[in-house]
């Protein structure tokens, strides 16, 4: 069935969740995963709240290199209590339903799997844009959306 499945992941609660039942699939299936982070570009300012600042390119690559140790930490360990194998790889793209269709074309996974926050009804609407649907609709890769329990 599926063999190597790409684990995006953005950091949040849910989307480790999903990951952490991405590893627990690919235990379960024998596969291997690629745990994923798209981070932005640097850009000359910085906006924190109302106000903005500039930060120097070296200290905001840092920052995404914190980020994607953090984020990416929670897929590794969680591969490593399966036993499963897992690489990292993070990007930066300003799109980044785009670069997860991309990572998985170049790490020639079979499953994307990622979070969806599962909403119903009035609030559904305000995901039509999210990154999620934006993969499902972009991706000849099949996807698994893992939604959080009502």
């Amino acid at each position: 069935m599926y063999k190597h499945i790409l684990l995006p992941t953005d950091g949040s609660k849910l989307s480790n969740q999903a990951a952490q039942a991405g590893v627990l699939l690919a235990a379960a299936l024998g596969a291997r995963v690629t745990g994923f982070f798209a981070a932005p570009p640097p850009t000359p300012v910085l906006y924190k709240g109302l106000l903005s600042g500039y930060a120097p390119m070296e200290e905001q690559e840092e920052m995404v290199r914190k980020a994607a140790a953090a984020h990416l930490g929670v897929i590794e360990k969680a591969a490593s209590r399966a036993g499963v194998a897992c690489e990292l790889m993070t990007v930066t793209n300003d799109y980044a339903a785009d670069a997860i269709v991309a990572a998985a074309r170049k790490r020639r996974c079979d499953l994307i799997f990622m979070a969806s926050h599962g909403r119903r009804g009035v609030r559904r609407e305000s995901l039509l844009g999210s990154e999620t649907q934006k993969v499902l609709s972009q991706s000849p890769i099949p996807v698994l959306v893992h939604r959080k329990p009502d």
